[in-house]
């Protein structure tokens, strides 16, 4: 790339801009390069840290792990006023400010604001991801995913994807960008060349997207043309392999020189930047993950990351060993000095892009306190909430739920993070749950096995004397370093499978994974929420008492193609 690329789109950079990129350049030492090409994570504020980081290393940038707002700014201040080039301050800004402070709003995730199916809501999200991540100094969004959630044995793609749809993922994935970068807030469309396909999470091993050219051209690469053409800044790139591409590209490639998309210049230059014609910076997705390791040795990774086509390095395993490695591979051929200088040129036009040359990027916590949690922001939460819990399917007659049809409650909760037997739990979102329901008028008993052996447990007759209504509240989040989302239930024999819904009303509420279905095919009334925020569970509860609609839709297969799931 010629320095003069930065004039054009995403950077769009003006005279003043240049000149600020050019004399920025031509000061630095190699070693200032080496150090802009990392970017860093942050969890507190460690200012012996952060100001080594910032000063001895040089670094580009730093993603922030949710804090208090005060220690947000702290941190970011530490580093701008140690810094002699401004930094990239980001955060997974996915579901709101929360993704940066645990002050900030959390609206909902992609999976929620898709199943309202209104593309104002997206663009809310993204404005309000701006708005309040740079209320406490953040400049860019590691957002929107726009990954399709292809298989639904994914761990981790699930509800931070817009569904299975690539349609409604472009639309909705637009409508981020444009709400966020609007606000003067780089975004990172991830994670390239898309996730979703494979059952596999790249975290633990270097996953695989199995299409073929034209299918990949007609689904993913369709979405990223387009966010591309919109004017996204950045792309962020997965340890995920797409191996029918990569072998159109370069046919000499046998099956075990195929990289990751991280590591693979064919697809990062052949594909990213000559097919889809993207001019801006690419960052890979996290260089400590296993789908990235396994590929090659670090000592080699570090420098062919950048030298087959990423503008930025994503977290260190060793932080010296790592900038060692980076400095190592440019001293023995690895890392072009070329690449080297046109990946500090995006990363400099980035900058200037976003005006860190003009600001002082330093937060002030004040002016935060009166943008995080406004009520504006509230109510979009509270509008995704509202319009989002879905329906799944209904047994006829069921619904409403009310203290006179069903005066008497028996909850199963499941949560992640239980304990052996999943129940003794004293905290989770029952404990959110229940009093709700018992402000409602109804009597509620939270299930606790009664016998750990056959022959000693609550028998049939008791259950259906006891109880008029049975609720599952199922809470298990998809997370990363996971194979699976299934249920585990208890011993023996599942006791707390849904086994009376033939004699006792029964309904099934998963307030984060949507294809629970699969475990529970046969339970006949089944509801979605995506994803829980502050305003979910109250609407929940109008919409099981009848005061309120379900207007959620399945932004994916809730069925999971199964025929008995429909039942």
């Amino acid at each position: 790339m010629e320095i003069n690329g930065l004039r054009e789109k995403p950077f769009n950079l003006n005279d003043q801009d240049m000149d600020w990129v050019r004399s920025t350049f031509g000061k630095m030492t190699v070693q200032e390069k080496i150090g802009q090409l990392f970017f860093m994570v942050g969890y507190k504020q460690d200012e012996q840290f952060l100001k080594k980081i910032a000063q001895d290393v040089g670094i580009g940038g730093l993603m922030c792990r949710a804090m208090a707002a005060g220690e947000v700014t702290a941190a970011v201040t530490t580093l701008q006023q140690s810094a002699r080039i401004p930094l990239l301050i980001a955060a997974n800004l996915e579901a709101g400010g929360q993704g940066i402070t645990k002050d900030g709003t959390k609206v909902g995730s992609n999976m929620a604001v898709a199943a309202t199916g209104n593309t104002e809501l997206a663009y809310q999200l993204g404005r309000i991801c701006a708005v309040e991540g740079r209320s406490v100094g953040a400049n860019y969004a590691f957002a929107p995913v726009i990954d399709i959630d292809y298989n639904f044995r994914n761990p981790i793609t699930n509800t931070r994807t817009f569904g299975n749809d690539p349609q409604r993922v472009l639309e909705m994935g637009s409508a981020y960008v444009r709400g966020c970068q609007e606000q003067g807030m780089a975004v990172s469309i991830k994670h390239f060349p898309g996730d979703g396909m494979d059952e596999r999470d790249q975290h633990l091993v270097t996953s695989v997207n199995p299409l073929s050219p034209d299918a990949w051209d007609h689904s993913y690469g369709m979405v990223y043309r387009h966010l591309i053409e919109e004017g996204a800044k950045t792309v962020m790139v997965g340890h995920i392999a797409l191996p029918e591409y990569s072998k159109l590209l370069n046919p000499a490639l046998r099956d075990e020189d195929i990289l990751p998309a991280s590591l693979a210049s064919e697809l990062l230059n052949g594909l990213l930047r000559e097919r889809l014609g993207f001019n801006g910076l690419i960052i890979t997705d996290a260089t400590t993950m296993a789908g990235m390791n396994i590929a090659m040795p670090r000592n080699e990774l570090v420098p062919r990351a950048i030298e087959h086509g990423c503008d930025m390095f994503l977290f260190t395993k060793n932080l010296e060993e790592d900038v060692r490695f980076m400095r190592e591979g440019l001293e023995n051929g690895l890392l072009t000095d070329s690449r080297l200088d046109e990946a500090v040129l995006r990363i400099l036009g980035l900058k200037a892009s976003l005006k860190l040359h003009e600001q002082d990027n330093v937060p002030v916590l004040a002016g935060a306190a009166g943008l995080l949690r406004q009520e504006s922001h509230l109510d979009t939460a509270r509008a995704v909430a509202d319009q989002s819990i879905t329906l799944v399917k209904e047994e006829a007659g069921v619904l409403p739920v009310t203290p006179a049809r069903y005066p008497r409650v028996l909850l199963y909760d499941i949560e992640s993070e239980a304990n052996a037997l999943g129940y003794n739990k004293t905290s989770g979102l029952a404990a959110a749950f229940i009093p709700l329901l018992e402000q409602a008028g109804f009597k509620v008993a939270r299930f606790e096995p009664a016998g750990v052996y056959e022959g000693l447990q609550s028998s049939f007759t008791e259950m259906k004397d006891s109880y008029d209504l049975i609720i599952y509240l199922c809470n298990l989040a998809t997370k990363s370093n996971q194979t699976a989302v299934r249920i585990e239930w208890l011993n023996p024999m599942g006791v707390n499978v849904p086994n009376y819904i033939h004699s006792i009303p029964t309904l099934f509420i998963s307030t984060e994974n949507p294809y629970h279905l699969l475990d529970v095919p046969r339970v006949k009334t089944y509801i979605n929420t995506y994803g829980i925020n502050d305003y979910t569970l109250p609407l929940l509860i109008e919409k099981l008492m009848g005061t309120s609609q379900f207007k959620g839709s399945s932004p994916v297969d809730p069925f999971c193609g199964k025929w008995d799931t429909r039942l």
